[in-house]
């Protein structure tokens, strides 16, 4: 028995930690590139009017190198969440593709974010250890979500966060704990190499102070959790329904879909007359703990992602949600007596959580973001934004093993999407 249990140790340790040393490396390559077109398309403004075309060849590439509908490359992380439930093999290929395709976005200006490439790649990077080492497919599973982890944690720096991610992603109402060794180690490995050797430095978000500790102060507190996150369900309700509408409409040819989506951002960012709703919009992110924004930015930012994503175009929905979450809270300094920089780090965390609905690994980002500050505030704030986001998120394919509450009447092992379907239907024959 004992000498079982070390040999599993050793080989959760050996995959999990090679998976960690590739994804560091690719993270690194991945948030690199990433800085550098963002400031290259700074210096070029006329760079936004290429992004219809830019659209073109990503719709084509995908269309082209993808399935034969090319639909599936299009699901994202929620082709990560299939397959770790073993609905189909993760595509080797979808790594490269969503990188290069994440460069054209940001290049061009579409709005979106650097976890979903990271995600995805940890995905293909493991389905490729899975394959040549020849895991059978009780561990499948388990190396796919420490794929996850690594992402995760090398994108972010939060190697925590990461390790639980990857457990937490994937269902409502589950972990599957035995996982926890090949996530940690993927995360922190990820993450270490990431940063000490590769020098990649991460943003940083800095709570200067926190509220005294008072009933009214928590009241307050809850109240603000169940607003950004019935935020994150209109960005996640109107990020799904453009994509359902775009595919309906376009008759899922992602070339024309996409075109569609670039001509929408580029009127879009002529009629608010700003680029800072382009790419990562990490400036504003970061001026949000600091000092006023505009108090339109959380809507425009919305918007703007929701289209971009929802039209085609690809990359991460973490750091749009974080920006969302964080210009409203710097909007609602105005009407609440909190300090600036506690409310815009209150709603990048709740933000986040009500859309990922992973409410461990969002307390744990709080945590590891903002130095452990208020930490008895997140803890609860990350609860109530995971219960009242209700069963809505960002990837449809998440599974629902256990309802939020008794009063959501949803069977035990549906999707997110199928719930909602069955809602809908439940409504429509009211």
């Amino acid at each position: 028995m004992t000498k079982t249990f070390i040999l599993i140790l050793l080989k959760w340790l050996l995959l999990g930690g090679l998976i960690g040393l590739i994804i560091g490396s690719t993270t690194a390559f991945l948030l690199t590139t990433n800085d550098w077109l963002g400031e290259v398309r700074e210096q070029n403004s006329w760079l936004i009017y290429c992004l219809p075309l830019a659209g073109i060849v990503l719709g084509f590439m995908y269309m082209v190198l993808g399935t034969s509908s090319g639909n599936e490359l299009y699901k994202g992380n929620n082709l990560v969440i299939e397959a770790v439930h073993g609905h189909h093999p993760m595509l080797k290929r979808l790594g490269p593709l969503v990188y290069f395709g994440t460069f054209l976005t940001v290049l061009f200006g579409g709005s979106t974010g650097r976890e979903g490439a990271a995600i995805q790649m940890g995905g293909s990077v493991a389905q490729t250890v899975i394959t040549y080492f020849k895991v059978p497919n009780i561990d499948t599973k388990i190396l796919m979500m420490s794929g996850i982890s690594a992402g995760f944690g090398a994108a972010f720096g939060t190697p925590i966060t990461g390790a639980v991610f990857g457990m937490e992603m994937i269902a409502l109402g589950r972990m599957k704990y035995e996982a926890l060794i090949p996530c940690m180690t993927a995360s922190f490995i990820g993450h270490f190499v990431t940063e000490n050797v590769w020098g990649v430095a991460h943003e940083t978000f800095i709570i200067q102070a926190v509220p005294e500790h008072s009933i009214g102060v928590f009241v307050k507190v809850i109240f603000l959790a169940i607003l950004f996150s019935l935020v994150s369900v209109v960005y996640c309700q109107l990020r799904h329904g453009i994509h359902t509408l775009s595919e309906k409409l376009t008759k899922k040819n992602h070339m024309i879909r996409a075109l569609a989506g670039g001509l929408i951002i580029v009127l879009f960012t002529i009629l608010v007359g700003s680029y800072d709703y382009n790419g990562r919009g990490l400036d504003m992110l970061e001026q949000s703990f600091k000092q006023d924004v505009p108090s339109f930015a959380f809507l425009a930012k919305l918007i703007f992602t929701a289209v971009t994503l929802g039209t085609g175009f690809v990359g991460g929905e973490a750091i749009p949600l974080f920006f969302i979450g964080a210009t409203l809270g710097n909007t609602l300094y105005q009407f609440v007596d909190f300090p600036l920089s506690f409310l815009a780090g209150v709603g990048l965390i709740a933000t986040f959580c009500g859309g990922a609905n992973t409410p461990i690994a969002a307390f744990l980002l709080a945590v590891e973001m903002f130095d452990a500050k208020g930490i008895d505030y997140f803890f609860v704030i990350c609860l109530t934004s995971f219960i009242f986001s209700g069963h809505h998120g960002l990837w449809p394919s998440q599974t629902i093993y256990e309802p939020k509450s008794r009063l959501f009447e949803i069977a035990p092992g549906e999707t997110i999407k199928n719930a909602e379907q069955k809602k809908r239907n439940k409504n429509l024959r009211l």
